[in-house]
């Protein structure tokens, strides 16, 4: 949980350079890092009400935002990734 956190603050740091940028810096995966900053909290404190359902919920959406489709979107032309696998 802490890495997750420590990881969204470092991104967002991270200039875009593949697609449009918004106020000449961030990118749409950007979105993913504030995702992240926010699901995680809200979840912890969810499971210590004991809200089970609530947890689950957001584990599930920080799981399929943040690493599946976040994670698919290193492996875009002009990515690093992208270079390091398909070059």
């Amino acid at each position: 949980m802490i890495l997750m956190l420590t990881t969204a603050c470092i991104t967002l740091f991270m200039p875009a350079k593949v697609g449009p940028q918004i106020l000449g810096h961030f990118g749409w995966i950007h979105s993913f890092s504030l995702l992240t900053l926010y699901t995680v909290p809200t979840a912890y404190t969810a499971i210590r009400r004991g809200d089970v359902k609530a947890h689950k919920r957001k584990m599930v959406l920080l799981y399929f935002g943040a690493i599946i489709i976040a994670g698919g979107f290193t492996f875009v032309p002009g990515r690093f990734l992208y270079e390091v696998f398909f070059n």
